[in-house]
């Protein structure tokens, strides 16, 4: 995908596009399905993820809509998340596809989280359990998979996942585990087509695929018609995410009655010029501050620090609005890590490809969450 940012292209394709609006998104949306994979699931190409929705009634109502795919995770708001989602769908949940994710590092972790998560959730059984944030092939040991292997003999659950935020790293060795059956990854137009070839050979496999942080990292906007320029920016990304067949569905964050009507908006139709425009100038926008997970700057901190993930962090926080949830990530990173002072370095070491003031955007997230 071209990009051309310009903030002129910006406002030029924001007024050739209609507004979107609570009221009027989902009118005359049809929706739309896809196959996960070989495991036969269908679901709506829009499906909903939960990590920081707090109002049920909008699970409800994207129930009512004829969403069906949900995804949360047993980490997700220090565990009170499932309990909502599984009071929300409970009365319709053989009618929907459920995921989980557990970040467990050894079997017997996960499957005491396994239990868990299906007694909060109030199901005896996963449509797909996520063997959860795992970048590297060393954080996929055999003992974990078996933990999953065995969950799916016993009947709870369907099918097995892996969620990842670097798909380009993981790729051979998941096709290696041979049972994976779901990925979910770190997909968004921030990344144009630098990861496309991993998901060909995934889907090839056979494996299903899921997209999520579609929106490179929320919606927030220094622009002074943010208002008009959100939904729309927000609009375009979801359906860009969406746009490979491959991606069977994609899961963005909700957290009120106009995300979802927005985000419902996007299985209608295709992403055009206009819609391109507003990425390309909303990539402009958010160079500076978002991190695309390519790692590349890895190893490159002279303090050791993991300035992929302590990025993510930052974004949970300025970028989606959920301060807590970076700072429980953080708080996570052992004292050596989390008592680095980047203000103490004379220059900073890293530097990143695409243009992300490291730096600054380090100092913010220690201001913030030390």
């Amino acid at each position: 995908m071209a990009f051309e940012p310009t903030r002129r292209g910006f406002l030029a394709a924001a007024a050739a596009l209609p507004a979107v609006t609570a009221a009027t998104a989902a009118e005359g949306t049809q929706i739309s399905h896809r196959v996960l994979g070989k495991t036969g699931l269908k679901v709506t190409t829009v499906g909903f993820g939960s990590m920081i929705t707090s109002d049920p009634s909008v699970i409800t109502r994207a129930l009512e809509m004829g969403i069906t795919y949900f995804d949360t995770a047993r980490g997700y708001q220090n565990g009170n998340n499932e309990r909502m989602v599984g009071a929300a769908l409970k009365s319709r949940r053989k009618e929907i596809v459920l995921s989980s994710k557990s970040e467990a590092k050894t079997a017997a972790g996960a499957t005491a989280e396994l239990e868990t998560s299906l007694r909060e959730l109030g199901t005896d059984y996963l449509d797909i359990w996520y063997i959860h944030s795992k970048d590297k092939p060393d954080q996929v040991p055999d003992e974990l998979v078996e933990a999953w292997a065995k969950a799916k003999q016993q009947g709870k659950i369907r099918h097995i996942g892996l969620s990842t935020h670097s798909p380009n790293e993981m790729v051979d060795r998941i096709l290696e585990i041979g049972k994976v059956e779901v990925v979910l990854a770190t997909y968004n137009f921030t990344m144009g087509d630098t990861r496309d070839a991993t998901f060909e050979r995934i889907n090839n496999a056979g494996l299903g695929l899921v997209a999520m942080k579609v929106m490179a990292g929320g919606l927030k906007s220094k622009n002074p018609k943010p208002q008009m320029q959100r939904p729309m920016a927000g609009l375009a990304a979801l359906k860009w995410a969406i746009r490979k067949p491959y991606f069977a569905t994609a899961i963005p964050s909700m957290t009120d009655m106009e995300q979802l009507e927005m985000n419902f908006q996007a299985m209608t139709g295709t992403i055009g010029p206009a819609e391109e425009r507003i990425l390309a100038a909303r990539l402009d926008q958010i160079r500076p501050d978002y991190c695309r997970m390519c790692y590349s700057c890895e190893g490159q901190c002279t303090k050791g620090l993991p300035v992929t993930d302590m990025l993510r962090y930052v974004s949970y926080a300025d970028g989606y609005g959920q301060f807590a949830l970076g700072r429980e990530h953080f708080l996570k990173l052992p004292a050596a890590i989390q008592n680095v002072n980047c203000g103490d370095c004379s220059s900073c070491s890293v530097h990143c490809r695409n243009g992300v003031d490291v730096a600054r955007r380090l100092r913010l997230g220690q201001e913030l969450f030390v």
